[in-house]
């Protein structure tokens, strides 16, 4: 052995050199991450680039080479990565004091851009959380705390993600989703006087209804009254005698009609008041 290293000596330094730099030239790129290969402070492709609905196996994984040296290799991750937002205080258009608990999830899909703007995903992260704090304020400043509790909260979500969206774009990001975890109003007096003025409110909203529906039935009835008293005038027009009539037989059932307690009404039969008792002439 040592004989064959005093007269392959050189030669045995250069294998290693060779295969050192070898090795340092092969770069392995899981499928979970994209690479960015910077030469000489500058990003010149990218090797595993995010590409939606791209099997696993097409997507350019795998070994790579790189130059030793000139080119160093800048990974940034291919998943969903995730934005939690500390719990903050937001006022509400109805002037609620909220305690919000939101979060985001993201994906980097230009790595060179992040790479030049921000550098790693924690300082995209870092970038994205105070936007996401101001858009949320902005948004449920401009909404009643009742109106999260409806299908207007799913608008809201929209809306703050577009927003954020636009944002990260300037970092090589993409927000996939923007959701609220809990949205409270805080203990004590305020949460007690939310109540209050929650049940007022639903009180005077019901009041002012059954007044309207008070209103709408006496305009129905004084309207179906007007067209009886027509229907009945246009009918009794046509034959007056009748109408002369049927006038006395309601007249005769409202002075006749037997009711509690005795009571005698003594007329003259010539009374013109009977006269629909002596009949026609």
């Amino acid at each position: 052995m040592e004989r064959i290293w005093e007269n392959h000596k050189l030669a045995l330094i250069a294998l290693a050199v060779v295969l050192a730099v070898l090795m340092s030239a092969v770069v392995i790129v899981p499928e979970t991450q994209q690479a960015v290969v910077v030469r000489t402070g500058e990003p010149v492709r990218v090797i595993n680039r995010f590409r939606p609905n791209t099997p696993y196996g097409q997507t350019g994984a795998g070994m790579v080479l790189r130059i030793p040296i000139l080119e160093s290799v800048q990974r940034v991750d291919k998943r969903v990565i995730a934005l939690d937002m500390e719990r903050q205080q937001v006022l509400s258009a109805d002037q609620q004091r909220l305690q919000v608990d939101a979060y985001a999830r993201f994906r980097i899909i230009d790595p060179v851009l992040m790479v030049e703007t921000a550098g790693t995903e924690e300082q995209v992260v870092a970038q994205l959380q105070p936007i996401l704090t101001s858009v949320l304020r902005q948004e449920l400043g401009r909404r009643s705390f009742t109106s999260l509790l409806t299908a207007e909260r799913g608008t809201a979500m929209t809306n703050i993600r577009n927003k954020l969206d636009r944002q990260a774009r300037e970092y090589g990001a993409q927000i996939i989703d923007v959701r609220i975890k809990r949205t409270d109003l805080p203990d004590g007096t305020p949460l007690e006087a939310a109540y209050t003025r929650m049940q007022t409110d639903r009180e005077r909203e019901a009041a002012t209804i059954r007044a309207q529906g008070r209103k709408d039935a006496q305009i129905i009835r004084a309207e179906a009254e007007a067209t009886a008293a027509k229907t009945y005038a246009l009918s009794f027009g046509k034959d007056p005698r009748f109408y002369d009539f049927y006038r006395a037989m309601q007249s005769y059932v409202t002075t006749f009609e037997t009711g509690e307690g005795d009571s005698s009404i003594i007329l003259s039969p010539d009374n013109e008041y009977l006269r629909q008792f002596r009949g026609t002439r």
